[in-house]
């Protein structure tokens, strides 16, 4: 249940367009806060196969040298 108070915002009418396309029989603050969730809700493992074996050994090489050099936090 959401309790509607009038704010007034500008957006583009790209942007209005595209929450009218979403929107079918929800209100726009439907659509808004349901879009607003979804940013927070990441999959870490849609990321999985995303880099190269190469491009995965390169990064993990360099995390190994990293963790093997004295902390520099403190210098």
């Amino acid at each position: 249940m959401y309790v509607y108070m009038t704010k007034v915002i500008s957006i583009s009418d790209e942007a209005y367009g595209r929450l009218k396309r979403l929107k079918n029989e929800k209100s726009f603050s439907e659509i808004i806060v349901e879009l607003s969730n979804k940013k927070n809700e990441i999959d870490l493992m849609s990321f999985a196969g995303s880099l190269s074996e190469k491009e995965a050994d390169k990064i993990k090489k360099e995390i190994y040298s990293e963790r093997k050099m004295p902390s520099r936090r403190f210098n």
